[in-house]
């Protein structure tokens, strides 16, 4: 899992809304460059990274919700929780085939057959997972979540700029 970055000049003397405009650029960030090569379902740990990536940006979003516009604010977060669901959609078949890799290994060759059906299967979801996820991303591009964050952001700081 990737390790959530530092927030550059958090510090105890910051003012709430200077935090949120931090804290909640760099989640921002964090978001989108996990993006890359996200439907590459032969690297099961950029969704992860992703998926973790949007867990984190929601919370702050959730924590600093005081700072930000009322209806900006609902916007996005209902944004970021839809890519995040769309990024559950992919994950959960990523583990379990992960799973079931692991299992086939495990069993005699007889049995592998058998599991290869059960595991076609779970493909099958992850292809439809990454449909789910491809339309979400496109989605978050059109309606450019990441400016409407950064603007989010910068409405929190008191100099009316992001950090």
């Amino acid at each position: 899992m990737a390790k959530a970055r530092d927030i550059p000049g958090l510090h105890a003397g910051m003012s709430y809304r200077e935090a949120a405009a931090s804290t909640v650029a760099v989640r921002s960030q964090e978001l989108f460059d996990h993006a890359e090569g996200v439907l590459d379902t032969s690297d099961i740990e950029r969704v992860h990274d992703m998926r973790v990536a949007s867990r984190r940006l929601r919370a702050v979003l959730e924590i600093y919700e005081p700072c930000f516009p009322r209806k900006p604010l609902r916007d996005v977060l209902a944004d970021v929780k839809a890519l995040a669901d769309a990024l559950g959609e992919r994950r959960d078949p990523d583990v379990h085939l992960s799973q079931l890799e692991e299992f086939a290994d495990a069993v005699k060759a007889t049995d592998r057959p058998g599991v290869e059906v059960f595991a076609e299967r779970v493909r099958a979801e992850q292809a439809a997972g990454n449909d789910v996820l491809s339309a979400a991303l496109a989605e978050i591009e059109e309606t450019d979540l990441h400016a409407r964050l950064a603007a989010l952001s910068a409405s929190a700081a008191p100099d009316g700029e992001a950090s």
